[in-house]
């Protein structure tokens, strides 16, 4: 009997299966505005041979691509661009460090903030609101950094925008 046969028939009935996109969608993407979509849009068009597909009402972000490497990129760029969410694959990861130190602080210069409009910048005030000791914020739209002022737990000021779909980092002082 000739081996070779069936095996090959084997690959080629994997074949599909190994080149079949990877599908990863967000959710709990901050999306409320069509400028969010195209801040989407342009972040991962940085990435070659994925595709991102937004839905505003439901705040996801469908990432496509070839493999499982060029859709976590994809998703890395999201999160430089300032978006946040909850991967629905295990194996995809949203990068939540932001750099701040245990502990209380005063004063916090937060950066890389999605904030396109007056709907961005109501987000991160209402979600900043949430955060124990937090006194004001100055976020104003388009602005590439802003400072959070009271007596809080800086982590705790990352947690309150992750939930709100938004990301950023700590400046370093």
């Amino acid at each position: 009997m000739n081996l070779k046969f069936p095996a090959l028939l084997f690959s080629i009935a994997l074949a599909p299966a190994a080149l079949a996109d990877v599908s990863v969608t967000l959710s709990n993407v901050h999306l409320c505005c069509n400028s969010c979509v195209k801040g989407v849009d342009k972040a991962t068009a940085t990435v070659v041979g994925a595709a991102a597909q937004s839905d505003r009402k439901a705040d996801t972000v469908t990432i496509t691509a070839p493999d499982k490497a060029t859709a976590q990129k994809a998703v890395d760029a999201l999160v430089a661009a300032g978006y946040f969410g909850v991967s629905s694959d295990p194996s995809i990861k949203v990068d939540a460090s932001s750099g701040a130190k245990d502990g209380m602080i005063e004063s916090l210069t937060v950066t890389g903030v999605h904030l396109c409009c007056a709907k961005c910048v109501d987000a991160v005030s209402d979600a900043l609101e949430k955060v124990p000791g937090v006194k004001a914020n100055t976020a104003t739209k388009s602005a590439v950094s802003f400072e959070v002022t009271g007596n809080f737990d800086a982590k705790a000021v990352f947690a309150a925008l992750h939930d709100a779909g938004l990301t950023g980092k700590a400046a370093a002082k």
